[in-house]
Protein backbone atom coordinates (compact mmCIF):
# COMPACT_ATOMS: atom_id res chain seq x y z
CA UNK A 1 0.00 0.00 0.00
CA UNK A 2 1.20 3.56 -0.53
CA UNK A 3 0.67 7.15 0.96
CA UNK A 4 -1.17 9.56 -1.27
CA UNK A 5 -0.29 13.14 -1.48
CA UNK A 6 -3.83 15.49 -1.47
CA UNK A 7 -3.13 19.24 -2.18
CA UNK A 8 -5.42 21.83 -2.74
CA UNK A 9 -4.30 23.42 -6.20
CA UNK A 10 -7.27 25.90 -7.03
CA UNK A 11 -10.47 27.28 -4.79
CA UNK A 12 -13.05 29.23 -6.44
CA UNK A 13 -16.74 30.88 -5.69
CA UNK A 14 -20.16 31.18 -6.88
CA UNK A 15 -21.38 34.35 -5.07
CA UNK A 16 -23.81 34.95 -7.15
CA UNK A 17 -24.48 30.89 -6.55
CA UNK A 18 -24.56 31.51 -3.21
CA UNK A 19 -26.89 34.91 -2.65
CA UNK A 20 -29.79 33.10 -5.00
CA UNK A 21 -29.61 29.57 -3.19
CA UNK A 22 -27.76 28.88 0.04
CA UNK A 23 -28.53 29.57 3.28
CA UNK A 24 -25.80 31.38 4.97
CA UNK A 25 -23.25 28.94 6.78
CA UNK A 26 -20.34 30.26 8.94
CA UNK A 27 -17.06 28.71 7.83
CA UNK A 28 -18.52 26.98 5.15
CA UNK A 29 -14.84 25.68 3.93
CA UNK A 30 -12.27 26.07 5.67
CA UNK A 31 -10.03 24.78 2.75
CA UNK A 32 -7.33 26.84 0.99
CA UNK A 33 -4.85 26.95 -2.13
CA UNK A 34 -1.51 25.14 -0.96
CA UNK A 35 -3.28 22.95 2.04
CA UNK A 36 -1.61 19.61 1.98
CA UNK A 37 -3.02 16.40 3.23
CA UNK A 38 -1.51 13.13 3.21
CA UNK A 39 -3.83 9.85 3.12
CA UNK A 40 -1.79 7.20 4.98
CA UNK A 41 -2.63 4.00 2.90
CA UNK A 42 -5.76 5.31 1.22
CA UNK A 43 -7.47 6.40 4.74
CA UNK A 44 -8.81 9.88 5.22
CA UNK A 45 -6.50 11.95 6.28
CA UNK A 46 -7.51 14.45 9.83
CA UNK A 47 -8.37 17.92 8.91
CA UNK A 48 -9.96 16.86 5.61
CA UNK A 49 -13.33 18.11 4.53
CA UNK A 50 -16.15 14.81 4.97
CA UNK A 51 -17.38 16.35 1.35
CA UNK A 52 -14.17 16.86 -0.27
CA UNK A 53 -13.66 13.21 0.84
CA UNK A 54 -16.58 11.89 -0.42
CA UNK A 55 -15.75 12.76 -3.57
CA UNK A 56 -12.23 11.84 -4.13
CA UNK A 57 -12.62 7.94 -2.06
CA UNK A 58 -12.53 5.97 -4.38
CA UNK A 59 -9.09 7.31 -6.42
CA UNK A 60 -6.92 7.70 -3.04
CA UNK A 61 -7.54 4.02 -2.65
CA UNK A 62 -7.59 3.51 -5.92
CA UNK A 63 -3.57 5.06 -5.85
CA UNK A 64 -2.95 3.71 -2.58
CA UNK A 65 -3.26 0.29 -3.39
CA UNK A 66 -0.72 0.87 -6.22
CA UNK A 67 -3.68 1.15 -9.19
CA UNK A 68 -3.83 4.38 -11.87
CA UNK A 69 -4.19 4.65 -15.17
CA UNK A 70 -7.25 6.19 -15.24
CA UNK A 71 -9.70 7.24 -17.86
CA UNK A 72 -7.12 5.54 -20.09
CA UNK A 73 -4.32 7.99 -19.45
CA UNK A 74 -6.00 11.29 -18.96
CA UNK A 75 -3.32 12.27 -16.13
CA UNK A 76 -0.19 12.99 -17.28
CA UNK A 77 0.98 11.12 -13.95
CA UNK A 78 -0.75 7.81 -14.53
CA UNK A 79 -0.28 7.53 -10.78
CA UNK A 80 -2.31 11.08 -10.01
CA UNK A 81 -5.69 12.50 -10.49
CA UNK A 82 -7.38 16.02 -10.57
CA UNK A 83 -10.46 15.88 -8.54
CA UNK A 84 -12.63 18.41 -7.45
CA UNK A 85 -14.80 18.67 -4.24
CA UNK A 86 -18.35 19.06 -4.42
CA UNK A 87 -19.26 22.06 -2.82
CA UNK A 88 -21.08 23.95 -6.37
CA UNK A 89 -20.91 27.28 -4.61
CA UNK A 90 -17.03 27.27 -3.50
CA UNK A 91 -15.49 23.96 -5.63
CA UNK A 92 -11.65 23.52 -4.85
CA UNK A 93 -9.60 21.40 -7.19
CA UNK A 94 -7.67 18.47 -5.18
CA UNK A 95 -4.45 17.28 -6.95
CA UNK A 96 -3.93 13.52 -5.95
CA UNK A 97 -0.39 11.81 -6.17
CA UNK A 98 0.68 8.67 -5.03
CA UNK A 99 4.07 9.11 -2.69
CA UNK A 100 6.65 6.87 -3.69
CA UNK A 101 8.52 4.94 -0.93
Amino acid sequence: MYDVRIKAVRKTSYPDLSLRYERPIAHACEVEEGMVWIAPQGRKPEGLCDSAWDSMRWFVEELAAGRGNFYDGWMQNPYSAMISCNDGFRPVSFLLERVEP
